[in-house]
């Protein structure tokens, strides 16, 4: 048997770990190996702190995401909104000590800048600032495995469609939280005690939650004929004074969601759906929401074509002026879910979208799709994401929305280094237009680099 520091052929067990968009749930631990250290920055990936024990180390790395993007106009020009051209930047440095075995202290700063952008808000730019800071436990047993984190962490679930840590725009979504997790045979137990992270633009560490804003989850997962996954969750969402087209006030939501996805030969498929109630200002909450994703994929031809089809639905406020809120709350979406334009929010929706895939070469997806939009109801507005009513559009016009194009790119160009590219055309319908918007264009050029 040859000791863990001799030299060993690589298998997929002790393979370099992938570097993941989540940092903390890399493990570099396999480096403890001096025939696996082949890149210049190895030394920093894996620092050994007690002699004999490989399983307590340090690691340190980063990740530089930069982003040109370019705006025909935010909310189609409605408003008085301009053709925008801007950088924005996002850096992360991180420090992950695993020690004793079963426990990890994860450190994350990041700084996000944005220049030459018109309007900056909150979620383009972010000096200096924590996030991500938790000390977590993992056991795994014969019964099980018992996980739990405490600090400002991330959660995302499922395609990231509600809950979200929000990689889309420029400052992450993290939140200040006790988290606990159960994993035995097909079963997953979760549950998270929240408080989402609020962020300030203007100055370092100056971000906060408070219980103002609070997010709790129970959820549970089983997989089922083979690995396919049934799941579904409850969520207390509670925000103070918040304001929506027809009532404001302190909003305290329920969400219960069910989800099931999988995978048979050449099919995939993801279908979710939640329903929602709750109060606000005095009105009683009653919204839903449906989402689906299927596709096949032709394995067996060149480029590995798969033909897609995404529906989704969200409900709109149908009487306003009710003691009925119907307006659904997408809590926190996920920008890529539909496209990074930000022309389509997940509130009084009905969606199309179908697409084609292909990978003419490894390490290059190229995709083109169309979606076509509709409202829920015409009482409420058209909205853009997250959930931003666009101005005039509300008790007016038709349900058509408009449609859209859409072509993204994406190259891995080395276990570092990603690019990516997103254009998308809107047109729009005529209650826009009557609104006093725009037809709409974006590009989106990215890279990223992550050490």
């Amino acid at each position: 048997m040859l000791a863990w520091w001799l030299p060993a052929q690589a298998d997929e067990n002790t393979a370099r770990p992938q570097i993941k968009t989540n940092r903390w749930q890399e493990d570099w631990s396999t480096l403890a190996n001096p025939a696996f250290r082949t890149e210049p920055f190895d030394a920093i990936k894996y620092i050994p702190v007690m002699p004999g024990d490989p399983q307590t180390y340090l690691s340190l790395g980063m990740t530089l995401r930069e982003r040109f993007e370019s705006v025909n106009a935010a909310a189609f020009g409605i408003g008085g909104s301009k053709s925008d051209n801007y950088l924005i930047q996002r850096l992360q440095f991180h420090l992950d000590f695993r020690f004793a075995e079963h426990w990890q202290l994860f450190l994350q700063g990041e700084d996000d800048r944005a220049f030459g952008k018109n309007v900056v808000t909150t979620v383009d730019q972010d000096p200096l600032d924590v996030r991500l800071a938790f000390l977590a436990y993992v056991n795994a047993t014969q019964a099980g495995t018992f996980k739990t984190r405490v600090g400002r962490q991330d959660f995302d679930f499922d395609l990231q469609r509600f809950v979200s840590s929000r990689d889309g725009p420029n400052v992450r979504q993290s939140f200040d939280a006790v988290w606990g997790d159960w994993e035995s045979g097909p079963w997953r137990f979760i549950g998270f005690l929240s408080q989402p992270v609020q962020y300030f633009l203007d100055h370092p560490l100056d971000d906060i939650s408070n219980s103002h804003f609070r997010f709790h989850t129970l959820r549970v997962e089983r997989q089922v004929l083979g690995t396919n996954e049934l799941s579904a969750y409850y969520s207390f969402y509670q925000k103070d004074n918040v304001r929506f087209l027809d009532a404001i006030g302190d909003e305290k939501r329920n969400a219960f969601d069910v989800r099931f996805a999988g995978k048979s030969n050449e099919v995939d498929w993801d279908l979710e759906a939640m329903g929602q109630t709750g109060v606000i200002g005095g009105k009683d909450i009653r919204a839903w929401a449906v989402g689906a994703r299927t596709g096949y994929t032709f394995a067996q031809l060149g480029w590995q074509p798969r033909v897609g089809l995404q529906v989704d639905a969200a409900s709109g406020d149908r009487r306003p002026g009710d003691n009925v809120l119907g307006t659904f709350n997408p809590l926190f979406p996920n920008g890529y879910y539909f496209t990074l334009a930000g022309f389509t929010g997940y509130v009084n929706l009905v969606h199309v979208k179908p697409s084609l895939t292909v990978k003419p070469v490894q390490n290059l997806s190229v995709m083109g799709a169309l979606g076509f939009q509709w409202r829920e109801t015409t009482a409420d507005a058209i909205y853009v994401q997250p959930s931003i009513p666009v101005a005039g559009t509300a008790g007016k016009g038709s349900p058509w929305t408009g449609a859209y194009a859409q072509l993204r790119v994406d190259y891995q160009f080395d276990a570092h280094l990603k690019g990516a590219l997103e254009a998308v055309h809107y047109k729009i319908g005529d209650t826009i237009r009557q609104a006093g918007g725009h037809d709409s264009d974006y590009l989106g050029l990215e890279l990223k680099y992550s050490l």
